[in-house]
């Protein structure tokens, strides 16, 4: 049995309290309907100091998936920001995992959400390498899920809520019982989507592939990067609808996520991707990703926002 993450304190509508009294009441309709909406941040300790990943396209990308659902958050984005870096700070945290979490509380207990209150909370907790600290390296074994990912019009792919994550449950379950570290999932006709909780990049004859956000897909913040650092590398990257058929003829694949990082994967349904190991590209990638976080290089796209600015223009 795994132990589950803490922390000192949780911040919870502006105010910080202790970690195991954060609680929300069992009438709360998020606990019944899934009405939640959250996000995935890392924090890492850089070569700069302590440093958040991309903080402001997370947040507004939780604001976005809150406007989806006409659930307003009352708080302005900056001040949602600095309760982020605040948390950390309080919790003396170097480097960690970030859960800012909207939900609809108590109120109703009908299927309509508008008369309840909004919940907000934001957790950080030391987490390491989601799919274990080999996987980097190694790469991972992966399937592809019998579940798919929602068809168009049912759910919306691009807001990250609680409820769509039942789908990515499913996933999950599937590959873990079945021996695989991972599961990819197909979108409603049949195209390749994404994994559980990561997207996912090919590599097919010195080009990059990565499913289309009209695959059912959730705008990986994560993704983008990796977009702009192989454009960067000279690499030409397609965003589109891919057959489930290029998994097998793929040269590289790889994992891209928040959590999961930039991951590679060696096996697709027992089938050897490439010499079935990290190549290549997937090794350059991942090296200008970790080199950029680990404050190697110069934060050129303004992508890391300093925790402890003291320590900061100390290290500078």
């Amino acid at each position: 049995m795994t132990t589950a993450p803490k922390s000192r304190t949780i911040w919870h509508n502006g105010q910080f309290v202790d970690w195991d009294q954060a609680n929300v009441h069992v009438s709360s309709h998020a606990l019944h309907y899934g009405s939640s909406w959250f996000e995935g941040i890392r924090c890492y300790k850089s070569s700069r100091g302590s440093e958040v990943f991309r903080l402001a396209e997370h947040v507004k990308r939780l604001f976005d998936s809150c406007k989806i659902y006409r659930r307003e958050i009352p708080f302005s984005s900056q001040d949602f920001q600095e309760a982020i870096l605040e948390t950390i700070r309080v919790n003396q945290l170097e480097h960690c995992y970030i859960r800012p979490l909207i939900l609809c509380g108590t109120g109703s207990l009908g299927l309509n959400p508008l008369p309840t209150p909004t919940e907000c909370f934001i957790l950080v907790w030391e987490w390491g390498r989601y799919l274990g600290e080999e996987s980097v390296e190694q790469g991972v074994d992966v399937c592809v899920s019998s579940w798919n990912r929602a068809a168009p019009n049912t759910f919306p792919s691009m807001a990250k809520v609680g409820g769509n994550y039942i789908n990515s449950i499913l996933i999950k379950m599937e590959a873990v019982k079945s021996g695989f570290a991972e599961g990819v999932a197909l979108d409603g006709q049949g195209f390749i989507s994404e994994g559980s909780g990561e997207n996912i990049f090919l590599v097919h004859n010195e080009k990059l592939y990565t499913p289309s956000l009209g695959n059912a897909i959730l705008p990986g913040i994560t993704r983008d990067s990796v977009i702009t650092l192989a454009k960067e590398r000279g690499y030409e990257v397609l965003e589109q609808c891919l057959p489930r058929e290029m998994l097998y003829l793929a040269d590289e694949i790889f994992l891209a996520g928040t959590a999961a990082e930039v991951t590679p994967i060696r096996s697709v349904d027992h089938i050897a991707v490439g010499d079935g190991k990290r190549g290549p590209i997937t090794t350059q990638i991942q090296q200008d990703f970790f080199d950029y976080i680990e404050g190697k290089v110069e934060d050129r796209h303004s992508w890391m926002t300093p925790v402890y600015k003291e320590k900061s223009v100390e290290s500078s």
